[in-house]
């Protein structure tokens, strides 16, 4: 009896591959789209897309072809091909701006550039191309169900692009002055960063940052120069500890003031 179990799925099994492969072969569109669907229920995913890719430009312009081109999307995306399927359901949106999955057809390209999205010492083309297409997804759609997903999503990417732009800023602080003036430039990376993203959760490490660089900046000053650079420095001090008093760095920024203070009274 136990046996008899063991060979029903093997049937199975070797009767879906057999099908699958007749499918390959034959010319019936409307048996490949019918194969296509069932294979996508079952979440073969790579039989599904594989036979999509074949039939979607046939059954343009026919009842069947918006739900092929949208599937083939949805079953790279099932399957983690999110650039494939960011590609498909792209075309699909485009084609079809008020079509039956045109919702999910522009979420779900966004979301997946989303989970494609890189660590943020990489290249942050895709995060950029995420944001855009989630941005898009709530202009069209600001009452779906799925809008507090893409904006978390969103605010997440936007995290990982200030975190980018701050290790950048901090690169170039621990450059200091090899090849030229990198305070400068981590002052001006800094202050970008803010004004790109104001409310971003890393606000206080570039404030910091900008305090920082700028002292370094007036204490390897020249001498006709140190004054007028110290009194920015405090400036900038008094920015930081009115924005965070309690900061746990508040002891750094007070003893910078202390030495910005007495070069100013001198």
């Amino acid at each position: 009896m136990r046996r008899f179990f063991y060979i029903i799925p093997l049937l199975l099994l070797f009767t879906s591959c057999g099908e699958y492969n007749k499918v390959l072969k034959s010319r019936d569109v409307d048996y490949k789209f019918d194969f296509a669907k069932r294979a996508f229920e079952a979440r073969k995913f790579n039989q599904a897309y594989t036979v999509l890719e074949t039939i979607y430009t046939p059954l343009r312009g026919g009842p069947k072809g918006e739900e092929a081109l949208y599937l083939l999307g949805m079953a790279y995306f099932e399957d983690k091909d999110y650039v494939n399927s960011s590609l498909y359901l792209k075309t699909y949106y485009s084609r079809y701006p008020r079509g039956k999955y045109a919702e999910l057809a522009r979420f779900y390209a966004g979301y997946g550039n989303y989970l494609d999205s890189p660590d943020p010492q990489l290249d942050q083309t895709q995060t950029l191309k995420a944001i855009e297409e989630l941005q898009g997804f709530l202009e069209y759609f600001p009452d779906s169900d799925k809008v507090s997903i893409a904006q978390n999503a969103i605010f997440e990417m936007q995290d990982k692009l200030t975190l980018k732009e701050l290790q950048n800023a901090q690169l170039y602080y621990n450059l200091g002055n090899f090849m030229g003036n990198n305070y400068e430039s981590a002052v001006i990376t800094a202050q970008n960063a803010l004004k790109n993203y104001p409310y971003s959760k890393y606000r206080e490490n570039f404030e910091l940052l900008i305090l920082k660089a700028k002292y370094q900046e007036a204490r390897l000053s020249v001498s006709e120069k140190q004054a007028d650079r110290y009194r920015d420095v405090i400036d900038e001090y008094y920015s930081f500890t009115n924005a965070y008093p309690d900061s746990k760095n508040r002891k750094e920024a007070d003893n910078i003031y202390e030495i910005a203070r007495k070069h100013v009274q001198e």
